[in-house]
C-alpha cells in the first residue's frame, strides 16, 4: 500500500512538472506586437555589421557561459545571408551562416548548417520570433535543442534577444543577447 502511494506521488509530481514546463512562452504571440513601434525589419537591421554580447543560463538561472559575437548580413532583395562568429569566454569560437528568406511581410524561413529542417520566423512591430531546432554539441555528441527566439528592437541601433531552449518540452537553458548595429 505504501509503495502505491509513493508511486502516485511521484507520478503526480512528474505530471505537474510536465504541465508547467510545456507552457513556456505560450502566452506571447508575434501578432501581439503588430501595431507597436519601432518596426523591426530583420533583413534591414541585420544587414551590415552588428556586434552582440550575451549570457547563457542553465534551467535554474545560473550563468554558465558568456560570449561576444560579430554578425555581418547581406540582403539581396529576397534573402539575407547572415554570417555569425561567436567568441565564448572559455575560448571556444563558433561560426554559423544563416540563409533567411522573406516569404511575405510577416513570415520568414531560415536554414543553417547546424539547424534541423527550416527555421520559421514571424515579424510584427518591434518583435521578431524565430523558431528552430539546433544541433548543439554536448560531450562529444550532437543534441537537438529547440529554440524559441525573440528579438525586440529598442531603437535604430539596439535590439535585445531572449531565447528559451527546450528538450522534450522541458526548459534546459536561456540565452540573453544585446545587439548593437554599427
Amino acid at each position: 500500500m505504501r509503495d502505491k502511494k509513493f508511486t502516485r506521488s511521484i507520478l503526480l509530481i512528474i505530471s505537474l512538472f510536465l504541465i508547467t514546463s510545456c507552457s513556456i512562452n505560450s502566452s506571447m504571440n508575434p501578432e501581439d506586437f503588430k501595431n507597436k513601434e519601432p518596426r523591426l525589419i530583420i533583413e534591414e537591421y541585420l544587414s551590415g555589421d552588428v556586434k552582440a554580447w550575451g549570457v547563457l543560463q542553465n534551467r535554474s538561472g545560473k550563468v554558465t557561459r558568456q560570449f561576444s559575437a560579430n554578425l555581418n548580413g547581406k540582403w539581396d532583395g529576397n534573402r539575407l545571408i547572415l554570417d555569425e562568429k561567436f567568441n565564448w569566454d572559455d575560448g571556444e569560437v563558433q561560426t554559423r551562416q544563416w540563409q533567411i528568406t522573406k516569404i511575405d511581410e510577416n513570415n520568414y524561413e531560415g536554414t543553417a548548417g547546424d539547424v534541423v529542417g527550416k527555421a520559421k520566423g514571424y515579424s510584427y512591430g518591434p518583435a521578431f520570433k524565430f523558431e528552430y531546432v539546433l544541433l548543439v554539441p554536448v560531450k562529444g555528441k550532437e543534441m537537438k535543442i529547440t529554440f524559441d527566439d525573440w528579438i525586440f528592437l529598442q531603437d535604430d541601433r539596439v535590439a535585445i534577444n531572449r531565447a528559451t531552449m527546450t528538450k522534450f518540452g522541458f526548459k534546459v537553458a536561456e540565452l540573453t543577447v544585446v545587439f548593437v548595429k554599427d
